[in-house]
């Protein structure tokens, strides 16, 4: 009998977080040809075809819909007995800074498996924006570092690649308006760049509702109807959903993230950054 390797289930999960094969390439840092091979390798595997077309990209077949939640048990499992052997006997401290996107969604359940499988090791988090992160990991106050992703970077251990959205009120706009008002971080963001972008791109008028130095004043604004805002998916919760297709707003890219390491990273660092970078994409 076959084996449903690890990395063959890894892409497949990639695809079905990201929506299209390319994505899924992205998210795993594989070409879109070799994250096709690995698909048609996995089919081979169990059998039957797991993705069909749909529309103009591809989706789930039921085989593919069953094998999903198969998939998440056994990388989770793979995972656990990952961290119980590496952490058992690792001390030391890590210093790990992150935006908020992942401060509020992903990194929480991660940083407590590794804590409970290294207790001797001390974590110390810091949260803030990816230019002054990625000043501190240069200047060595920090060992890892999770950042938006502006240009390659030689400390990249890991990248990370989410949809952008537009996001809204689940009630909607609070009131009818021509020019679409926005919820912006304070310069530099690279969300508020590809917004601005996009927008004067198709020649769409726009107005700045609402600014702020975080997240939470982007998430007051939004959740008050009187702004829409560019984000991942990791914000929309608690009232906040992606906005209508009513409002014919353009599409946005790709929102890249990098996992850095500073120059000293010690081995449980390392070992962090690896667990991050497997288990950060997000659910569907």
């Amino acid at each position: 009998m076959e084996t449903l390797a690890p990395d063959l289930l890894k892409t497949f999960i990639a695809f079905v977080d990201g929506g299209s094969l390319a994505r899924a390439a992205s998210a795993v840092g594989r070409s879109p040809s070799a994250v096709t091979a690995q698909m048609q390798r996995l089919e081979e595997i169990v059998g039957e075809p797991l993705l069909a077309p749909q529309g103009r990209g591809r989706g789930l077949t039921p085989a593919g819909e069953d094998l999903v939640g198969h998939a998440r048990r056994i990388l989770a499992v793979h995972t656990e007995a990952w961290l119980a052997l590496k952490g058992a006997r690792v001390g030391g401290r890590i210093a790990i800074g992150t935006t908020q996107d992942f401060a509020d969604h992903g990194l929480p359940e991660l940083l407590r498996a590794f804590a409970a499988s290294h207790p001797r090791v001390r974590i110390e988090l810091r949260v803030g924006r990816s230019l002054e992160l990625g000043s501190a990991l240069q200047a060595g106050q920090l060992d890892l570092a999770i950042t938006m992703r502006h240009a390659p970077s030689p400390d990249e251990a890991f990248l990370i690649g989410e949809p952008m959205l537009w996001l809204c009120s689940e009630k909607g706009l609070a009131t009818r308006q021509e020019v679409v008002p926005l919820a912006l971080l304070d310069p530099y963001c690279g969300f508020r760049e590809a917004a601005l972008n996009a927008l004067d791109a198709v020649g769409h008028r726009y107005r700045i509702a609402a600014g702020s130095a975080s997240l939470a004043g982007l998430r007051s604004a939004v959740n008050a109807g009187i702004a829409l805002t560019p984000r991942t998916r990791r914000l929309a919760h608690s009232g906040i959903v992606e906005a209508s297709p009513d409002l014919d707003l353009p599409p946005l890219p790709m929102a890249g993230f990098a996992i850095r390491l500073g120059r000293e990273a010690a081995r449980p660092a390392r070992d962090l950054a690896e667990l991050l970078g497997n288990g950060l994409a997000l659910p569907p």
